[in-house]
């Protein structure tokens, strides 16, 4: 056996010695993904959105599927960056500022964002300001049901907004809840039966399509939506708000250490608190993590990771401030131990 360990060669010769294949698999992707939305309503909509790629592998994507249609596509932070611009590509607020900004100056009618390797969507309205991957999930299961007409079991990660549950209580939808990761959500997809699949980072998974996150797809079926109901996506949220209340969501990763971790779930089951805020607590849920329920329908949860000294604190309620007193709450718990 070689314990000298692996030895560097040139790409270039890699593939000369076919020990490399070099595939281009885009073109099949994008014939996937076309067949599975309405391509010719979203094509003569005449939207005029961005696309912030986060220095990722999503970068061109959107202009490819949608060259020659009524569409405009501007792409931002379009660079094959293997540093990402110094940031962690993920679809969420704080990695937005430099779009945000050219936004303001440039509005357009909506931006997707997608990751770094382009499996989870997130997004911003036409002006810069962000939208939260909950109201996006929100805003796709409304399409499915309202305009796709659409059923089946709806599968959400426990770190999901609660406004998830609301829909399905109202529609008569069978919601499963899993634990954190996607390979949860795609066990169930395999199953068979399912209407979406979707967690809290912006990962979303769709029927008949492979039973993983797609973060392309996630941006055309927004396309659909959009050219579907002809609102603007401040619209569209502002009626799902009317019809099932406002839900802010909030997260904090504090560190905590790894052997303390088994200790702080156990007391947080044996000495829960009695309300969240103003409201009674209704509900606790242990696996994953520890979650409590209140009877307005905010949440407060505590979960630590798996593999690091972290601890993930995640909150939601009727409004931004008591999202992060919430928080506030989670960070006295940890404290305790």
């Amino acid at each position: 056996m070689d314990k000298s360990g692996p030895k560097a060669r040139r790409l270039s010769e890699a593939i000369k010695d076919k020990q490399v294949t070099v595939k281009d698999w885009r073109p099949a992707h994008f014939a996937a993904v076309k067949r599975l939305v309405d391509f010719k309503l979203i094509a003569k909509s005449k939207r005029r959105f961005a696309h912030d790629a986060l220095f990722g592998v999503g970068a061109g994507c959107f202009t490819e599927l949608l060259a020659g249609t009524t569409c405009k596509v501007t792409t931002l932070n379009a660079q094959h960056d293997p540093l990402f611009g110094g940031i962690n590509p993920e679809p969420i607020p704080k990695n937005y500022a430099k779009s945000a900004a050219f936004l303001k100056k440039h509005p357009h009618d909506l931006c997707l964002v997608t990751d770094g390797d382009a499996d989870r969507i997130g997004g911003m309205d036409g002006r810069g300001n962000p939208l939260s991957t909950h109201q996006l999930i929100c805003l796709l299961l409304h399409h499915f049901i309202a305009n796709r007409k659409a059923q089946g079991r709806v599968v959400k990660a426990i770190t999901t907004t609660s406004m998830v549950d609301k829909m399905c209580a109202a529609y008569g939808l069978q919601l499963v809840e899993t634990g954190v990761g996607f390979k949860y959500i795609a066990a169930e997809m395999m199953k068979g039966d399912v209407l979406l699949g979707f967690e809290e980072s912006g990962g979303i998974g769709f029927p008949g399509h492979i039973p993983e996150r797609d973060g392309i797809l996630a941006g055309l079926m927004l396309l659909e939506l959009l050219a579907t109901e002809r609102l603007s996506v401040n619209e569209l949220i502002a009626r799902l708000e009317r019809e099932f209340g406002p839900h802010r969501y909030a997260r904090i990763d504090a560190h905590f250490p790894l052997e303390k971790r088994n200790a702080l779930m156990e007391f947080c089951q044996s000495n829960p608190p009695t309300k969240l805020l103003r409201s009674p607590v209704t509900e606790i849920k242990s696996f994953d993590g520890v979650k409590f329920l209140a009877e307005d329908g905010s949440w407060l949860m505590l979960r630590g990771s798996g593999t690091e000294p972290i601890l993930r604190i995640y909150a939601e309620a009727q409004s931004d401030r008591d999202a992060n007193r919430l928080l506030e709450l989670g960070v006295s718990l940890m404290k305790r131990v």
